[in-house]
């Protein structure tokens, strides 16, 4: 059962900027800490950024330091991703996902709730 939904994806020039947008598929779904992972082309998954229950706690890979913010609506349940200065190498399918705690770390294993993802791309 697919209960996030990713959407912002697109086609864009080095150095322009994306909004990711990461929503519930189902109703009263919850506000617990969400992430962004990305699978670039031939390489494993890896973290980008997460965010706890609350807003007021973000981590991020090196990668995406000074470059994406990860920040969240609670009203809405969604969590966002503004991507800035994207290059070549930040192409992937971005994927949200959630666990059942109020913060946690860069690893897969550690979160429950997935999203189908959502492909950039970024050419130059």
């Amino acid at each position: 059962q697919v209960q996030l939904v990713e959407s912002g994806g697109g086609l864009v020039q080095a150095g322009d900027s994306l909004r990711l947008l990461c929503a519930p598929s189902v109703r009263n779904f919850n506000n617990y800490a969400r992430a962004w992972f990305r699978q670039r082309p031939g390489r494993e998954r890896e973290f980008v950024a997460a965010i706890n229950w609350g807003g007021t706690l973000t981590n991020y890979a090196e990668t995406a330091k000074g470059r994406f913010t990860v920040s969240r609506d609670n009203a809405k349940s969604t969590v966002y991703l503004q991507m800035n200065n994207l290059k070549p190498e930040d192409t992937a399918i971005y994927y949200c996902a959630e666990t059942k705690k109020g913060f946690a770390g860069p690893e897969v294993g550690e979160y429950e709730y997935w999203g189908q993802g959502t492909q950039v791309t970024v050419v130059s």
